[in-house]
Order: C-alpha cells, then sequence, then structure tokens
C-alpha cells in the first residue's frame, strides 16, 4: 500500500536514501534512516554492520539507540522514522519497542529481496510486524524505489 508523500516528508525519505549510499561509502551495506520528531528535531543514522562488526546494527537499530539517548521517549509516538528500506522484522521490533508512531519507507523488502537475493532477505513485510504490535503504528510505503535502489546496484554481487 503506498499513500502520497507531501513536500516535507518527500524531503526527509530522500535524506534517507543519500544516508544509504553514505553508508555504502563508509565501508557498510547501503541502508539509512532518521527521525523526524513532532518538534522538527532530526535523529540520523546509517547502517554499521560491518565497520562495528555488529550484525545488529541497521540503520534503524542504530536509529533507536541515538534517539534513546538524544529524544524524550514522550516525543517518539508523535515522530516519524523515515527510512531507506522496509524495515526488517529486527528493526520492526525495535522502532516498535521505542514507540515511533509513524515509519515511512523507500525500497520494499521484496524490492531489495529482488537485488540481494532470497539468501540476504527475510520476507516479512513490516506491516504484518507491526500489526502484530498493540499499539497502531502507521506505515507507509513503498515510495521512490528506483531512487532507493540505486544504492544497492552492484553491492550485493
Amino acid at each position: 500500500m503506498t499513500d502520497a508523500l507531501d513536500e516535507a516528508d518527500s524531503t526527509y525519505l530522500r535524506r534517507a536514501i543519500a544516508l544509504s549510499q553514505l553508508a555504502r561509502w563508509h565501508g557498510n551495506h547501503p541502508f539509512g534512516a532518521l527521525l523526524v520528531t513532532g518538534g522538527g528535531r532530526v535523529v540520523e543514522a546509517e547502517n554499521t554492520v560491518i565497520t562495528d562488526h555488529d550484525v545488529t546494527a541497521h540503520a534503524e537499530t542504530n536509529f533507536v539507540r541515538l534517539a534513546w539517548r538524544e529524544v524524550d521517549a514522550a516525543e517518539l509516538p508523535a515522530s516519524t522514522l523515515f527510512t531507506s528500506c522496509e524495515p526488517c522484522a529486527m528493526c520492526c521490533g525495535a522502532i516498535f519497542w521505542a514507540g515511533v508512531g509513524r515509519v515511512v519507507y523507500a525500497l520494499s523488502g521484496k524490492g531489495l529481496i529482488a537485488l540481494a537475493g532470497p539468501e540476504d532477505g527475510l520476507d516479512l513485510p513490516s506491516r504484518e510486524v507491526f500489526a502484530r504490535g498493540g499499539r497502531s503504528t502507521i506505515v507507509s510505503g513503498p515510495h521512490r524505489e528506483d531512487e532507493a535502489a540505486r544504492a544497492h546496484l552492484d553491492f550485493w554481487s
């Protein structure tokens, strides 16, 4: 299910896509994420799985660690997480436990699997994971898949 993005959402999603390219340039998997609070504060993170030698250091889990240090937890339900790719099940859990109210993603999980191959994917859509939670998490995406896919070209081969 996709829905239209307003200008601000589109700008933030493009920044998440740019962060994915930065992660790749820094020697990591090409994923980026940023949080925008209701007050307009921005927290950015990129994937650091390779450089941190930590398989859990996805952009979204890195963002959750940062956000819990830098943002009042009471702000998170009114905040939006923008991410270059649909969050995996692990990241969805972290996002849910952090209390983020809305997630907007670019490349779908299925799109990532098509680029990376089935051995590098977990085909469990974020909407399904969030639907199992006890509170609502709004999910919007995929958006700008072709744009988001560029950082992955020739990465997974």
